[in-house]
Formats: C-alpha cells, sequence, structure tokens
C-alpha cells in the first residue's frame, strides 16, 4: 500500500485500492468557521477514475454547513480510514452536491461498499471531495 507523507497524485497501488473497496468506518474532517477541526465519523466511498470521494448526509447536518460555508471553491477537507496498523487519508477541496443523480451515484456506490441501502433521508446531499492528495501506510 502507498506510503507516503506528501502529494501522491500518480496511480495508487493494488493495495490502497483494495484496502478502499473494504468495509470501514472512516472519519470526515471538516473546519468550522473558527478554524477548529470538526471530526466525524462516516461512510466514504472513493472513485479513483473520477478523483472524487464521496459522503453522503442530511443538508442539514454540520458537515455538510461547514462545507457550505467555504464559498464556491470549495471547503479543505480530509477523510481517513484505520485498521491496526493500516490507514489512509484522501485529502481534497468538498462541495455539497445536491442533483438527484449525483445524490443517487453517491448512494449507489455506498450501498456497494458497506452492503446495506442507506435509510431513506428526502434531505440527503452528497459531500463530493476532488481529492488532490492521498496518504497511507500498511
Amino acid at each position: 500500500m502507498d506510503s507516503t507523507n506528501s502529494a501522491n497524485t500518480g496511480t495508487p497501488d493494488e493495495s490502497y485500492l483494495a484496502f478502499w473497496r473494504e468495509r470501514h468506518l472512516c472519519t470526515l474532517t471538516t473546519l468550522r468557521r473558527d478554524g477548529s477541526p470538526h471530526v466525524v465519523p462516516v461512510g466514504v466511498t472513493w472513485d479513483p477514475e473520477a478523483g472524487l470521494a464521496r459522503v453522503i448526509t442530511s443538508g442539514t447536518s454540520a458537515k455538510a454547513a461547514h462545507v457550505r460555508a467555504a464559498g464556491p471553491e470549495g471547503a479543505r477537507v480530509a477523510v481517513c480510514q484505520v485498521d491496526g496498523r493500516r490507514w489512509a487519508t484522501l485529502e481534497g477541496r468538498a462541495r455539497v452536491r445536491t442533483e438527484p443523480e449525483r445524490v443517487a451515484e453517491a448512494e449507489r456506490r455506498y450501498t456497494e461498499r458497506y452492503g446495506r441501502v442507506p435509510r431513506e433521508n428526502p434531505a440527503r446531499v452528497v459531500i463530493e471531495i476532488e481529492v488532490g492528495r492521498r496518504l497511507g501506510h500498511g
């Protein structure tokens, strides 16, 4: 698996990709208006071909509000997962997307990775992260 502490934009190795396909609870770190970190558990899917990580959430959640507050350029965020000594982080710019087709794609990917259909939520949005850096070890 990739083992780096700097920007890594090349093709990830198969063990890194496999780790992101395994079922793991992750964390999403967003920044509050005062700059302090807000870290919450989430399910994350990563589409390396599109360069996108996705988090489904309610449009009224604090994480969605933090991302929206950053404005059109997007919020700097990180998603991370850990399993023993293995860990992987994806960093990038996030935007809240409400388009039904984008939400449906995020739900489909969530179902694929986590093995269950997300509960019904008419206020659901997707936080899309344009991944610019990936880190990991293991």
